[in-house]
C-alpha cells in the first residue's frame, strides 16, 4: 500500500543520524583525527540499547558518552554502534541503536545535531504550542527538527 503522504521530518532525521554514523565509520576505521572528539547522547531506555544496570539507574532517560582520549573496539552497523568505554575503572561495553541518539556533538569544530525524539517516548505537548518553527537560539551548527514540528 502507498504511503498518503511524504514524512519529510522522518526523512531528515533519517539523513541526520546517518551523518552521525559516517563519522563513527570513520573514526573506527582510523581513529579520531587531531582534537575531535565527540559528546553523544542517547536514551537509555530505548529499545535495542544496551548499557550495564547501574548506568541505567544513575541514567534513567538519557546519558551522554564522550568519545576522545579512552574509547576502544569501536564497531558500526547500519542501525547502531558499540564501543568499550571505562566508567569508575571499570570497563564495559555499550551498544547503541541510531534511532536512541537525542545529539551528536564535535566541540571541536563547533558541530552538533539535535534528534527528534520518538513522538511514541516523547511527552505530551500542550496544544497552545505555536504551530511555526522557533527561532534556533544558541549556535547556528545545531540543528533541531522539533522547531518543524506541527502538534
Amino acid at each position: 500500500m502507498a504511503e498518503k503522504t511524504l514524512i519529510y521530518k522522518d526523512m531528515v532525521d533519517t539523513a541526520l543520524r546517518g551523518v552521525a554514523r559516517e563519522a563513527l565509520e570513520r573514526v573506527a576505521a582510523h581513529g579520531l583525527p587531531g582534537e575531535h572528539h565527540f559528546y553523544i547522547t542517547f536514551r537509555t531506555h530505548a529499545a535495542g540499547v544496551d548499557v550495564p544496570d547501574d548506568l541505567r539507574q544513575r541514567f534513567p532517560q538519557e546519558m551522554t558518552i564522550v568519545l576522545q582520549h579512552q574509547f576502544w573496539d569501536l564497531a558500526v552497523t547500519q542501525e547502531g554502534f558499540s564501543v568499550g568505554l571505562s566508567f569508575a575503572s571499570q570497563p564495559c561495553r555499550l551498544a547503541i541503536p541510531f534511532a536512541a541518539l537525542t545529539a551528536f556533538a564535535d566541540p571541536h569544530v563547533n558541530f552538533g545535531l539535535q534528534f527528534a525524539a520518538d513522538e511514541s517516548e516523547a511527552p505530551e505537548q500542550n496544544d497552545d504550542v505555536a504551530d511555526t518553527p522557533a527561532e534556533a537560539e544558541g549556535d547556528d551548527n545545531v540543528v533541531t527538527l522539533e522547531a518543524f514540528r506541527k502538534t
